[in-house]
């Protein structure tokens, strides 16, 4: 017995000792608290695609500052694909394409952060960028040191040209990158849904896209002549996928891509495409030129009262409630048992809105809310108008255009 307990403790140390080199943890999973209301800024790709350059940022950030966009909580510029030099340098590092960006790369951010705004980059999880630049396949902590080096605030990461690669463990690998360079970053994964990160990504990274790309209209299917893929009116992004709602939240953001408000959809389009991305409590990255854009789609861009619905704290993801002959409500819990209702005419006619608020019970499955309107009055203020407009008391009534929205605030 002897012998037995003295063989078993030699096993023991040995154990300790030799396992004495493998105690380093590394750090794990993203930068939380990073995004606890959905981001807001700018992104060049909806507009501009590769044609960027470094005058570009630096008047969209004076404009951004100067029209009020900033004010109304637009911080963030994100230089999408079409940054960098077609290849990288002989250490493997990123070049920065010294004719946009003649200054270099870390001016121009030392620039945008001088106007007290934030800077984003893009990059992809294949072996080149969607655009065929270098994409961070097999770099990924070389790069996460030479973007907090740079001192970006937000990376953008694609996912064209992975073939063979499983996405969770490349976006995994990359968000592990991003912790160990210790530079805190909003980590957007831009899978386009394919692989269900909602299911996988709450600890990698701040925000998922969970479709393709976007096009400006409302309900359209556009097919590239290109390649064998398609862009999305903003109606079918909206309910391309089901049940995803709840997996969305503070610092957790379900993506449905950058607004295309200022793109060339009527102005009732651009007022419902925004309003349905603040219902839905997506990232609000505006897309247009913003040097060039009409009074109209700046106000639409800072509505106070429609970007409040988007950033409120609860932070929850509104959903569907009915939807009859074409004409839907959608509903969205607010703080303090508030509620966002939003009208939406999906048809091309006028419709007539008679809303019997008593034969309307809300219930709210995923996260357990609810309004009764027969024991609860609320007071009613549509944010479009900026106008207080009576109580759930009565039947709220209007007339609504083709495409067009109404959007109620119920205060208690």
């Amino acid at each position: 017995m002897k012998k037995y307990n003295c063989l078993l403790m030699i096993v023991l140390l040995s154990f300790t000792t030799f396992g004495q080199g493998n105690k380093y943890v590394q750090g794990n999973g993203k930068f939380e608290g990073l995004a606890m209301s959905p981001p807001m800024g700018w992104n060049s790709w909806n507009t501009f695609e590769t044609n960027i350059d470094e005058k570009l940022v630096k008047e969209t950030a004076d404009i951004m500052v100067a029209s009020g966009m900033a004010a109304s909580g637009y911080n963030y510029i994100v230089l999408d694909d079409g940054w960098m030099a077609k290849e990288r340098d002989a250490n493997g590092n990123l070049v920065p394409d010294p004719i946009k960006f003649p200054n270099g790369m870390k001016n121009l951010i030392d620039y945008v952060h001088s106007k007290g705004l934030k800077f984003g980059l893009y990059n992809c999880a294949g072996t080149s960028t969607c655009a065929g630049y270098p994409g961070t396949r097999g770099y990924e902590y070389q790069d996460a040191r030479f973007y907090a080096n740079l001192n970006i605030d937000y990376l953008k990461y694609d996912w064209c040209n992975t073939a063979g690669i499983n996405a969770s463990e490349a976006y995994a690998t990359m968000s592990n990158a991003l912790k160990t360079a210790g530079k805190p970053i909003v980590f957007s994964l831009c899978e386009w849904g394919d692989n269900k990160p909602w299911d996988w990504a709450k600890p990698i990274g701040n925000l998922w896209r969970i479709s393709g790309d976007i096009y400006p209209c409302f309900d359209c299917e556009y097919h590239h002549e290109e390649g064998n893929w398609s862009s999305w009116g903003f109606m079918k992004i909206l309910e391309m996928r089901k049940d995803i709602r709840k997996y969305s939240g503070p610092d957790q953001w379900n993506d449905f891509d950058m607004l295309e408000v200022g793109n060339g959809m009527t102005v009732t389009e651009d007022k419902s495409h925004f309003a349905m991305w603040c219902m839905v409590s997506s990232p609000l990255i505006a897309g247009n030129d913003v040097r060039k854009m009409s009074k109209e789609t700046l106000a639409i861009l800072t509505n106070k009262e429609l970007i409040a619905v988007n950033q409120d704290k609860l932070g929850i993801q509104g959903f569907k409630l009915s939807e009859d002959d074409g004409l839907e409500v959608w509903v969205k819990p607010l703080a303090e048992g508030n509620w966002a209702i939003t009208f939406l005419n999906r048809t091309e006619e006028f419709k007539e809105i008679n809303f019997d608020w008593k034969k309307n019970l809300i219930k709210d499955v995923d996260f357990g809310f609810e309004a009764d309107f027969n024991t609860t009055t609320f007071k009613i203020k549509n944010l479009w108008k900026n106008k207080e407009v009576g109580t759930t008391k009565k039947n709220f009534s209007s007339e609504i255009a083709s495409h067009d929205v109404i959007v109620l605030k119920l205060t208690k």
